[in-house]
């Protein structure tokens, strides 16, 4: 087994689920819209990339997703949606923190924004209790892939990046991880995420 000092794990769709068309479906009705035409409207574009590295604000980006939406809601109307997007949480690894953090210490890297941020702390709290910290995208002005937030967060953990193992469900962010010298692990299940650590929990380091 590879030597694993800390363990980093992405939040959503690993610890938490979300489903962004839970808000697409919310922005439809307030607009009086089909979702289908926001779903081919809707992607992840410059604007959301700066929302989640904290370089413009909510009411910002809510003017940016008016236009490429092309719907006219509120900043509450929008904001009531982005935060529809929580499905609860993922037992089969929410179940798993305790014993990872008792083995390692347990850490978080999510990107994401203030209004997503505020929502999911409340949502999520008692389970993100083991984690010693959770690194946000938006405060640290940094978000995945790039290779510059792997170093960032390894230097906040105090661990050498080999020595760092994270899971995320999204590939691209795994390579970015590799790529930067951290073990990654992509996450498509939660058995991913069990398989991964069994062999950890097993033995003493």
């Amino acid at each position: 087994m590879k030597a694993v000092d800390a363990w980093l794990f992405d939040l959503g769709n690993v610890v938490m689920g979300i489903d962004f068309d839970r808000a697409l479906g919310h922005w439809a009705d307030a607009a009086g819209c089909d979702a289908d035409d926001l779903r081919q409207r809707f992607h992840f574009d410059e604007a959301y990339e700066r929302h989640e590295r904290g370089e413009i604000d909510a009411q910002e980006y809510f003017a940016s997703l008016r236009s490429l939406l092309s719907i006219d809601l509120t900043d509450d109307q929008l904001a009531e949606g982005w935060n529809a997007i929580y499905t609860g949480l993922i037992a089969e690894v929410a179940s798993l923190l305790p014993a990872l953090a008792r083995s390692r210490p347990l850490y978080a890297f999510t990107n994401t924004n203030f209004t997503h941020h505020r929502a999911w702390a409340a949502l999520s709290a008692s389970t993100l209790e083991p984690f010693e910290r959770v690194f946000l995208s938006c405060s640290m002005g940094l978000r995945k892939p790039e290779a510059d937030a792997f170093v960032a967060v390894a230097k906040g953990i105090g661990a050498p990046l080999e020595r760092i193992l994270f899971f995320d469900d999204t590939q691209e962010n795994v390579i970015g991880a590799q790529a930067a010298g951290m073990g990654a692990v992509l996450v498509r299940s939660p058995q991913d995420v069990i398989d991964a650590v069994t062999p950890y929990l097993a033995v003493s380091r």
